[in-house]
């Protein structure tokens, strides 16, 4: 059962943020919305791993805390359009910093592997 915002504790920032941003399709919608206005099947192209049912959800929830929009255009067939709220846009320092810890990371794994690789 997911936890609601209201069931946070709220002295507890850090949980707040990934309440918010956490989730496995989070990060990479956010990081694609920070490029620039994106329609739902193209963030199904970049996120093949995504099922529709979860990115579905997902910009949901991002839309309901705030962080991005969905606009609906009266057209045949219906065109949705997500972007990133200007509150949604302050993420954008934080979501670059988790970008260059993952290539850190990366890095470092493959490091790590290969001197255990080498050692056999």
């Amino acid at each position: 059962m997911t936890r609601r915002k209201e069931d946070l504790q709220l002295d507890c920032p850090i949980e707040v943020t990934l309440d918010v941003i956490g989730g496995k399709w989070k990060g990479m919608v956010l990081y694609q919305l920070m490029l620039g206005t994106a329609r739902f099947n193209e963030l199904r192209r970049v996120i093949p791993g995504a099922t529709q049912r979860m990115l579905t959800l997902q910009l949901r929830e991002l839309e309901r805390d705030g962080v991005i929009t969905r606009t609906v255009y009266p057209e045949v067939p219906p065109r949705v359009e997500y972007d990133l709220t200007e509150f949604g846009r302050s993420l954008g320092p934080l979501l670059d910093l988790m970008e260059r810890w993952g290539e850190r990371y990366l890095v470092e794994v493959r490091d790590a592997s290969g001197q255990v690789a080498a050692a056999s």
